[in-house]
């Protein structure tokens, strides 16, 4: 039957008996005739249909709608039916007498009651009626009882037997239950139907408890199984109802609350925590494999009587006594109010119990006790644990006090331990504390358990102190400073130190050093900042890392650092170490801005192997391949300042460079770099360990604490940890931040269209790659292809540039080649340098060949040039020299350009960091023109995207500068597919 919306209807809701699912709801709209009055002219009403007659319906209706659809057959059907049965066979199945399934009954019953009790909370001021035998939705109309009603259990006990039964009462008027069609529409809480009357009570009433009353006067309880059914039933009733009883006696207590938190030890491995308790608990934490749980219990003590809790189902709580014959309920009056004010408490204090337990790891719990002790105390909760606990817990307040003083060389570490009554030496925690091992043993047999917070605040204290034995005490070396501040700054320790020391936290406000009177240089602001900064660490034999941009003058600074120690007095000479094709230039700078310093070029075959000859000397240059050589003689040595130019090339901690390095003996040290870390976080340990011996532990502690949470996991807390350590020796500035007198650096990205050939045989290698990586990940994982992808994509970045550098049989075209001759082409007519880089030096040589054929002259640089200075002083010094072309490897560091202003990277590099270095070259101290930079970039490649993932991951290279390999170990299979699209 299809009723009108255009004609008068109304909704109304329904009671009707299924076979298997109970009393279920239905929603039906019905045809109103011209009198007003409810026709037989019905329809059901779903969520399918309910927005036609959405002009009748109010938003509960709607929400009514909902909520009946979800307890109708299909809907059981939907849920509970997995294996697609028929309604008939599904049922029939489930619900036989004999073999059907219990649980699953059960579970579908518990689904039907809960969702029953919402739809009558919202049917209240709805019409409701029973359903005819013919169908008709309001067949008979439902009277809705106003107010609660109540009942009252009767027990009467006798010799033989115990009679039960209840009595219900309605406005004070006992109503009649049995015999009467009554039924039961919810039980939980009961909605009671009887002569069309629908009643409900003032408690939270069973309707299971009621049920066998519709039929029968009473319950008969014999003898031999009264004690279990007094425990089991009779005890939770005294406690939630009004329980009238003949033939025993129920006595009501009271007596003053005193809550408990009781604290017991799980058994992880066996598995038994779960037989205290019927099931585990939602909210609670899995077991560890390498820590034990506790259970945290809530219960309360009111006089004799202790109760768990119950979720304040009951005001009162009920104790079975029996003695001889008789027995007596002691229904103990609980103060629910207070009860649930301990447990917002606890939860508030971030304790969240479900039914009044929470299990957790152990640490975390006594962490927990810990920290909340005394607002504990001032609530009145009282802990204990178990009698059966294996092991007696101290489960009173723990603090550590430290405090840090200066010393000439040291800062003296002063600290006092207590567990309650105990103070411990603080050295006798040292061991646990590095081996992150908690339990800690008084002289009372109790287990201490040592803070979480202990363990993550003083492990880095202890992996850094080292301890006299003469006097017992332990000790810091200076150069952890920033370890104490951080100390006293989280209000962990005390500190005592100098004013002068402190200001090494900030260098700008470090004491102004004068300059030396036979420096010939200027130092520009920044720069004198820098050397004035070497200075004060020198006061404290600090060693530091001035690791500025390049081009922004670390050698004239470090040049007036020597002078400046030579004319304080006669010093021992120092040793400078770098590249051998750097030592040119350090003696040319050394001749110009410190003619008076005695320079020896210690190097060459024939160099006098004799360390004696330094005492004539004030600088002695040498490069990273003859210390290695010479280790043995230079290690006996004692220099002045020892200090490493280029100094990432001593970030391979097992490399024979940074073994020899490491034995040269200094009272001062000094590294310089515009790299300090290239490739792993590990390039920071080596050289900050050569500066500052100790400042970030044992190569091992560093990997684990640093390298591995930092580049494996982001963990930002560490990259700030290893920050603020190594923050006071090392001074890092960018050319954007202090060489504001350098002229402006104008960026551009230049687009290439690829030629017709170029493009067909890019496409064809990257439909073959994208196929076989994404082939070979689905077999083996990301981390087993990481080298068929880097090869891939170093195939289509040449095929990209010229399909020359892959097959040199081709003879078709290169757009980018076009654009970069048309780009020359133009500069040539000009006055105008520019120096050209690529990575690959395939590239390069088809460069050449093009400059070759057109009689262009140029300087050339790559990796196996034999004579550096000479194609630099080529550029630099003949005007009719106007391009350069440079290896990206080779020429990233120790040129200098000024000539140019033009710069052409050929080819993106992965790391944006490397192409500055290489635009560096010309955009440097000296330079007087705007220096101009083309980035030549092929569209339609994998050279765009490369670019797209230096912009997703600046982050990534800011903070770690990579290697292409490196690079590549960081692509998501995402980036990937992403770069082959």
């Amino acid at each position: 039957m299809k009723v009108a919306t255009t004609q008068p209807f109304s909704i109304v809701y329904s009671l009707f008996q299924h076979e298997y699912l109970g009393y279920l709801f239905g929603s039906y709209v019905v045809q109103v005739n011209g009198k007003g009055e409810l026709t037989l002219l019905n329809q059901i009403v779903s969520t399918k249909n309910v927005g036609e007659f959405s002009k009748g319906l109010d938003e509960n209706d709607v929400e009514l709608v909902k909520a009946i659809e979800a307890i109708q057959q299909d809907t059981i059907l939907k849920k509970f039916n997995p294996k697609k049965l028929s309604a008939t066979d599904f049922f029939l199945k489930i619900y036989d007498p004999q073999k059907g399934d219990k649980l699953l009954q059960e579970a579908i019953a518990g689904y039907l009651e809960n969702r029953k009790a919402e739809i009558l909370q919202w049917l209240k001021d709805k019409d409701l009626y029973v359903m005819g035998v013919d169908g008709n939705p309001a067949r008979t109309r439902i009277q809705w009882m106003p107010n609660r009603a109540k009942v009252y259990f009767h027990f009467k006990r006798n010799e033989e037997n115990t009679h039960y039964y209840p009595n219900i009462k309605y406005d004070g008027e006992r109503l009649h239950i049995r015999n009467q069609n009554a039924l039961l529409v919810c039980d939980e809480p009961a909605w009671l139907l009887v002569q069309d009357k629908l009643y409900h009570f003032d408690r939270h009433v069973d309707g299971k408890k009621i049920r066998p009353f519709l039929t029968k006067p009473q319950i008969i309880i014999p003898r031999s199984v009264e004690d279990q059914y007094y425990q089991r039933f009779v005890v939770p009733l005294v406690a939630s109802y009004e329980v009238y009883a003949e033939g025993f006696e129920i006595r009501y207590e009271t007596a003053e609350l005193q809550s408990i938190l009781n604290l017991t030890e799980l058994n992880s491995g066996a598995g038994t925590s779960l037989s205290l308790f019927e099931q585990s608990t939602a909210g609670e934490e899995s077991l560890t494999d390498d820590e034990s749980q506790v259970m945290l219990e809530l219960s309360f003590r009111y006089g004799n009587f202790t109760f768990t809790f119950d979720n304040f189902a009951a005001h009162a709580n009920v104790s079975l006594e029996k003695n001889g014959d008789s027995y007596v309920f002691h229904k103990v009056k609980r103060d629910v109010r207070v009860e649930k004010a301990k447990l917002l408490l606890l939860k508030g204090l971030g304790l969240d119990m479900q039914q009044g337990r929470r299990k957790m790891p152990k640490s975390e719990a006594f962490e927990w006790l810990r920290t909340n002790h005394f607002t504990l105390k001032d609530a009145g909760i009282l802990v204990r644990q178990s009698a059966g606990n294996g092991k007696q817990y101290f489960l009173g307040y723990s603090s550590i006090d430290i405090s840090f003083e200066e010393g000439r060389d040291w800062f003296d570490i002063y600290a006092n331990v207590r567990f309650g009554e105990f103070e411990i030496p603080f050295i006798k925690l040292k061991n646990l504390i590095l081996a992150r091992k908690k339990e800690f043993t008084l002289p009372n047999g109790e287990i201490a358990l040592i803070p979480e917070a202990w363990l993550t605040a003083y492990s880095e204290l202890f992996a850094f102190a080292e301890y006299d034995p003469d006097s017992e005490q332990l000790l810091l070396r200076k150069h952890h400073l920033a370890l104490i501040q951080e100390f006293a700054e989280d209000s962990l320790a005390k500190v005592i130190m100098s004013r002068k020391l402190e200001k090494l936290r900030d260098f700008t406000e470090i004491d102004e050093t004068p300059l030396p009177e036979n420096f010939l240089g200027t130092l520009r602001p920044y720069q004198k900042a820098g050397y004035d900064w070497i200075n004060f660490l020198n006061t404290y034999r600090f060693g530091g890392c001035l690791a500025d941009d390049m081009g922004l003058g670390k050698t004239v600074t470090t040049l007036a650092m020597l002078q400046y120690q030579k004319e304080q007095g006669p010093h021992r000479p120092s040793l400078l170490v770098m590249p051998t094709s750097l030592l040119y230039n350090w003696q040319l700078e050394a001749r110009r801005f410190t003619p008076q310093l005695r320079v020896l070029v210690y190097t060459g075959t024939y160099r006098d192997k004799n360390p004696a000859q330094f005492d004539g000397y004030d600088l002695i240059l040498t490069s990273y391949g003859i210390v290695r050589i010479d280790i043995d003689l230079l290690k006996t040595y004692p220099f002045h300042y020892i200090i490493l130019d280029e100094s990432q090339a001593i970030k391979n901690p097992s490399s024979h460079i940074t073994k020899a390095v490491m034995q040269l003996e200094a009272r001062h040290r000094l590294i310089l770099t515009g790299t300090p870390l290239e490739n792993t976080t590990m390039d920071l340990w080596t050289q900050m360990t050569f500066v500052n011996p100790g400042l970030l532990g044992s190569q091992s502690y560093f990997r684990s604490h640093f390298q591995v949470p930092i580049e494996k996991h982001n963990d930002e807390k560490r990259s700030q940890k290893l920050y603020a350590l190594i923050k006071p020796f090392l001074l890092r500035r960018h050319k954007s931040q202090v060489a504001l007198d350098l002229p402006s650096k104008v960026e551009s990205v230049h687009y290439c269209d690829m030629a017709e050939e170029q493009e067909k045989r890019y496409e064809e290698t990257k439909s073959y790659y994208r196929n076989y990586i994404l082939e070979q990940i689905e077999e083996s994982g990301i981390a087993k292809s990481q080298i068929m992808v880097l090869q891939g994509l170093t195939k289509l970045r040449q095929l990209a540039n010229h399909p020359r550098m892959i097959d040199e049989e081709y003879e078709g075209e290169s757009g980018k080649l076009e654009e970069i001759q048309a780009k020359l082409e133009e500069l040539l007519a000009g006055d105008h340098k520019v120096l050209i880089f690529s990575q690959f030096i395939r590239h390069l040589s088809i460069l050449r060949q093009y400059l070759d054929e057109k009689n262009i002259r140029y300087a050339y640089l790559d990796g196996s040039t034999a004579d550096r200075q000479a194609q630099v002083e080529l550029f630099q010094e003949k005007e009719e020299i106007k391009i350069f072309l440079i290896s990206l490897r080779a020429g990233g560091l120790g040129l200098n350009l000024t000539a140019a202003d033009y710069v052409f990277i050929l080819d993106p590099w992965w790391n944006p960091a490397i192409e500055a270095q290489a635009i560096d070259r010309a955009h440097r101290i000296g330079q007087q023109r705007t220096v101009f930079t083309y980035k030549f970039i092929t569209k339609n490649s994998v050279e765009e995207k490369i670019l797209d993932l230096q912009r997703s991951k600046q982050k990534l290279f800011n903070e770690l500068i990579t290697t292409e390999e490196s690079f590549v170990k960081s692509l998501t299979k995402e980036d990937i597919i992403d770069l082959l699209a």
